[in-house]
């Protein structure tokens, strides 16, 4: 009985030691295979930063806008010796130089704006004279304080290029320069304007200044029109300035009305303190018709009155063709 057990007991054992020592076997055994079946060595990736130019764009705000213009208008007309319907041969040959600039920034605007118009006529039987002459240069600061209002500023000068003549003819009736009478000449008279006021300013077609606040200088420096014994354009005789404080409006429009076809006009009356219920007017209307880029009809017309200069209201018209180049086009 003893021996049957002890060999159960030792067969026990020797189970257990061959089961240990299978598993054993079989960890150390075991064969892991790596995921290549060759070796590859793999290299460290070669990352860095790199700083890539940067490309600036020239881009540049342009607060300036620029227009210019340049004109020579001509009208002739002939007629022959038998010719019974009437008539005088004639020939008038204009020139004209415009300007603006205009300056916008945020509210602030400032706009000047130059116009020079020469022109003479030559008629049949009479002395070459001048039928347009004027020298114009407005200059505008301006801060817009609502949609259509701003205040303003502005400074102008007026006068003109040439001498103005008198006429007369002798016994034959040939015409000749009246040497003891000069109408006008260069700053005689010459005008210089400051003002200060509001502006109303709807669109870019329209503007309307209500200077309440407006000094103008009327200047006469050429010795032949020094006014001697009655007053000229205002200034006392013997005198060669005149100092104004008024009340001013000047309205402006630049509009197309159709679509070759061009409407400018200035209107400005001037109110003396002293004088309120004599003020002067002026307009000024050009209607242009474009037949091509470069050749166009003016219709021009000046309405004036200033008692200081005439008692009743003094009327300019022409009618011509001519040439005009605009910058930009």
């Amino acid at each position: 009985m003893k021996r049957r057990f002890y060999s159960l007991l030792i067969l026990l054992l020797v189970c257990i030691s061959i089961g240990r020592a299978q598993i054993y076997d079989l960890d150390e055994l075991r064969y892991r295979p790596d995921s290549n079946s060759l070796k590859v060595e793999k290299s460290e990736p070669g990352i860095r930063p790199v700083k890539l130019p940067m490309s600036t764009l020239d881009l540049k705000v342009i607060y300036w806008r620029h227009w210019s213009s340049f004109g020579i208008n001509a009208n002739q007309a002939s007629f022959s010796d038998n010719w019974t319907g009437g008539g005088v041969n004639s020939i008038s040959v204009g020139a004209l130089i415009n300007h603006k600039s205009d300056y916008t920034r945020n509210n602030t605007n400032f706009v000047t704006e130059l116009m020079l118009q020469y022109g003479k006529q030559k008629n049949k039987d009479q002395l070459p004279r001048k039928n347009n002459d004027r020298i114009f240069w407005d200059n505008k600061l301006s801060l817009k304080i609502s949609n259509f209002w701003s205040i303003y500023t502005s400074l102008t000068f007026e006068s003109q290029f040439d001498v103005g003549l008198m006429y007369g003819k002798d016994e034959e009736g040939n015409e000749f320069v009246r040497t003891d009478t000069t109408l006008s000449a260069f700053m005689a008279p010459g005008y210089l304007t400051e003002s200060f006021g509001v502006e109303y300013k709807p669109d870019n077609t329209f503007s309307l200044r209500i200077g309440t606040g407006t000094a103008r200088q009327t200047f006469i420096l050429d010795d032949r029109v020094v006014p001697t014994f009655t007053p000229r354009f205002g200034v006392e005789p013997g005198r060669r300035f005149r100092n104004d404080l008024a009340f001013q409006l000047t309205a402006n429009l630049d509009r197309n009305i159709g679509k070759n076809l061009n409407l400018k006009s200035r209107y400005n009356m001037f109110a003396n303190y002293e004088e309120l219920s004599d003020p002067a007017h002026r307009l000024d209307a050009t209607l242009t018709a474009s037949v091509t880029r470069l050749i166009n009809v003016t219709l021009s017309g000046i309405l004036l009155y200033d008692s200081r200069q005439h008692e009743e209201v003094q009327t300019s018209q022409t009618l011509a063709l001519g040439l005009l180049y605009k910058i930009p086009r």
